[in-house]
């Protein structure tokens, strides 16, 4: 089965609604796995989405095919630092690259001086920890927030 061509563009207000029912869906199975229905991309509320779109320290990319939203991850800006998050593919997507296309699109939208990029994802996500690993994220450490263990991993950003 061949993936339809991805368009990756920034996420505006206009979809939100549609950006949160995305990461509802595509992080279920990252609920079930932490048999934790409470983790925040399942608790945040439209309002606080609206929120963080309209943040001009946060970049939110979308991948759509045609005019569906089928993927998204957000880039916090920190100084020197990116913190990407809320990776998500639309569950009937998922291995088909769409996530590796959207990781690959942050560099290029980063403002100059970006030296290093961050990422966090569950310590037991092992998919998720093989994606980051494959294209340079190193682990770091792991942080633990309530019920939940973090793992860290960071990528340099170099000349070339």
């Amino acid at each position: 089965m061949s993936t339809p061509e991805v368009r990756i563009d920034v996420v505006g207000r206009d979809a939100a609604g549609e950006l949160l029912t995305l990461r509802r869906a595509a992080f279920v199975s990252e609920a079930q796995l932490y048999d934790d229905p409470h983790i925040p991309p399942l608790t945040q509320t439209l309002d606080e989405l609206v929120e963080d779109l309209a943040d001009a320290n946060v970049i939110t990319l979308g991948a759509w095919i045609g005019h569906r939203l089928v993927g998204s991850i957000r880039v916090l800006l920190e100084g020197k630092k990116a913190t990407l998050g809320r990776l998500a593919v639309a569950p009937d997507l998922q291995g088909m690259g769409i996530g590796t296309e959207l990781l690959l699109a942050v560099v290029p939208h980063l403002s100059e001086g970006i030296e290093e990029v961050w990422v966090f994802t569950g310590r037991d996500s092992v998919q998720n920890l093989a994606l980051y690993a494959k294209h340079g994220y190193a682990h770091e450490y792991d942080q633990t927030a309530g019920d939940l263990t973090y793992a860290y991993l960071r990528k340099i950003l170099g000349d070339a």
